[in-house]
């Protein structure tokens, strides 16, 4: 059988395409933060991961094209090599001071930042202590670390299961625990205070990917670390750009000493082009205005509630919260289709989220917010699951459920 075999026996997308219930790789042809030109109209984004709503901002624009016209369109070459230029180590010493660490490191993407981390930083007899719902780039950095590393898994968010996994290893081995801040996929918060007190406890170090807290929680939009007063006990935190930071790239904030050796041993960084000059000028103007105006980390937090309290009214089942991500549950992918393909044609669009992406019964449609959505556009939101829910039955079930 040919190796692409199962390409050709792989039918799903034409099956969903065939009823219209096909809501991935949708273009969007104008692009004004809040609401988007897809297929000739205008619709409300309420699926975007660019929490500040900067990436149509006018000054993170005009940076990108300012750096474009000094340095041109790309770097030409890695970092290690000829492929620094000065923004880069502009932004690095920015993001360092913003995050309170002694350096930083970018890289090209957020999923490269976790490769580039964690494979130069285990070896043979090290052990990695993951979360099981950790985002794909830490699954694919640790199974890379893991032909070196011993990866243990423990169930989301559990703290007994974590500290039996830190006693089942000897106490003079290495041992980095590495979670997501904020969790893609349900928006929930790690407990980063209860796992900082088990990493000191049993002599671990601890990795935190917090590209969904970064502008959204912690003083200034600092990140979870802050938000749960520990931010001085993680060890290393890293980010992406493609979130409140408007751009494309990625980073990692820690110790000068660790950082260095990174920048000397990163396989993803060393044999990568560097960020492109438009990329890190947007970044570094995003970080200014996160900086000027904190006020927007507030107003992103009042739209996330008033979304939850929004559709609560309305019937839905909505857990709590305090992110900018508010998953709706639905329970299978057929009906979760569905329930995207409506809203898209009451002028919303959001994620659906099928399995193996969650768990069977927990299908979803994913929603997210921005400081730069205006109550008007949160109303839209509202009003749209008001009504399809309504169609579909959605919302008199899950209120029977409630009682």
């Amino acid at each position: 059988m040919s190796i692409f075999q199962k390409c050709y026996d792989y039918q799903r997308v034409e099956q969903v395409k065939a009823f219209g219930l096909y809501p991935y790789f949708r273009p969007i042809q104008e692009n004004e933060g809040p609401v988007v030109m897809m297929e000739g109209r205008k619709v409300v984004m309420a699926g975007s991961n660019n929490y500040l709503g900067l990436t149509a901002h006018p000054y993170v624009q005009e940076a990108a094209i300012k750096a474009t016209e000094k340095y041109g369109t790309g770097c030409s070459g890695s970092r290690f090599l000829t492929g620094t230029i000065d923004l880069h180590v502009e932004l690095e010493h920015k993001l360092a001071k913003f995050m309170d660490k002694e350096a930083a490191l970018l890289f090209s993407t957020g999923f490269q930042a976790a490769q580039g981390v964690l494979a130069p930083l285990l070896k043979k007899g090290d052990y990695l202590i993951s979360d099981e719902e950790n985002h794909a780039s830490i699954i694919a950095g640790a199974l890379i670390a893991g032909c070196k590393a011993k990866v243990l898994k423990y169930p989301h968010n559990d703290m007994d299961a974590l500290e039996k996994l830190l006693q089942s290893i000897p106490l003079e081995a290495n041992k980095l625990i590495v979670t997501d801040g904020v969790f893609s996929t349900f928006g929930d918060i790690a407990p980063l205070d209860e796992i900082v007190a088990l990493k000191k406890q049993y002599n671990a170090k601890l990795l935190v990917d917090d590209a969904h807290g970064l502008g959204v929680i912690g003083d200034g939009g600092r990140g979870t670390g802050s938000y749960h007063g520990v931010h001085e006990e993680v060890d290393l935190i890293m980010c992406t750009f493609s979130k409140t930071l408007a751009s494309l790239g990625g980073f990692v904030v820690g110790a000068e000493r660790v950082i260095n050796y990174l920048k000397h041993h990163s396989p993803a960084l060393i044999f990568s082009a560097s960020p492109t000059p438009a990329s890190v000028a947007a970044a570094s103007a995003a970080l200014d205005l996160l900086i000027q105006e904190p006020v927007l980390v507030q107003k992103l937090k009042n739209n996330a509630a008033y979304i939850r309290d929004g559709l609560a009214a309305k019937g839905y089942k909505i857990q709590e919260g305090e992110t900018a991500i508010v998953p709706v549950h639905v329970g299978d992918d057929l009906s979760t289709f569905q329930m995207w393909k409506m809203l898209y044609d009451s002028g919303v669009f959001v994620n659906a989220f099928i399995h193996p992406a969650t768990p069977q019964g927990k299908q979803m449609l994913r929603t997210s917010y921005m400081a730069s959505h205006e109550e008007e556009h949160l109303d839209v939101v509202i009003n749209a699951f008001d009504k399809v829910g309504t169609q579909l039955g959605l919302i008199k079930r899950r209120a029977v459920n409630q009682s």
